[in-house]
């Protein structure tokens, strides 16, 4: 059923778009963005684990839908997972996705922005790491597919030149059995084509 959700939005988020264009409304931008990742999980609403430090890279499209709104679908590449250390060790959980948002943004002013919108993860691979004597017997196969909101906001040059910082609320479990869900805090720049 999230799944029907996810799928809706985005499929309206695109039409929203392609309406745009036809309509005549033709400024649109296409950029590469990159930046830094801090990642963790909520774990069983006991609070969040420690951070795994990564990076993430990809690529937008913004199209306007009136001089304030815009929408944004992205694909970006997301080194993701998380962190624990006790007395017997660290535990580091690796977790990269080929994640989907599709953004809803707004501009008060010609250069601020607010964004916030859906996205969906597809988990291309995952590896943990011990180190001291964590018990390693456990087996921990995440999830395949992860979806979320996103919220942030930053600037934008007129030379299409943007910082921004963006916060992923995960909303899907990252293991079937456990409820633990992404949290991942990103400082990006973009650059439009």
């Amino acid at each position: 059923m999230k799944t029907k959700h996810i799928i809706t939005a985005l499929f309206l988020g695109t039409l929203v778009s392609i309406n745009a264009q036809v309509q005549g409304i033709s400024k649109s931008n296409v950029g590469v963005k990159v930046g830094y990742n801090l990642a963790a999980v909520s774990y069983n609403g006991a609070g969040e684990t420690g951070q795994r430090h990564g990076f993430h890279v990809g690529l937008y499209s913004e199209s306007f839908i009136s001089e304030s709104f815009s929408i944004q679908p992205e694909i970006q590449y997301s080194q993701q997972g998380y962190k624990i250390t006790n007395s017997s060790g660290t535990f580091t959980q690796k977790l990269d996705y080929i994640n989907v948002p599709i953004l809803i943004k707004a501009y008060p002013s010609k250069n601020l922005f607010f964004e916030v919108g859906p996205q969906i993860g597809l988990a291309i691979s995952h590896k943990e790491e011990y180190s001291g004597i964590f018990n390693n017997s456990k087996s921990y196969n995440p999830n395949n597919f992860d979806w979320g909101l996103n919220f942030g906001g930053g600037l934008k040059t007129n030379a299409g030149i943007s910082l921004g910082v963006r916060y992923h609320l995960g909303l899907g479990d990252v293991y079937d059995k456990e409820k633990a869900q992404n949290r991942v805090l990103q400082f990006s720049i973009g650059f439009d084509f």
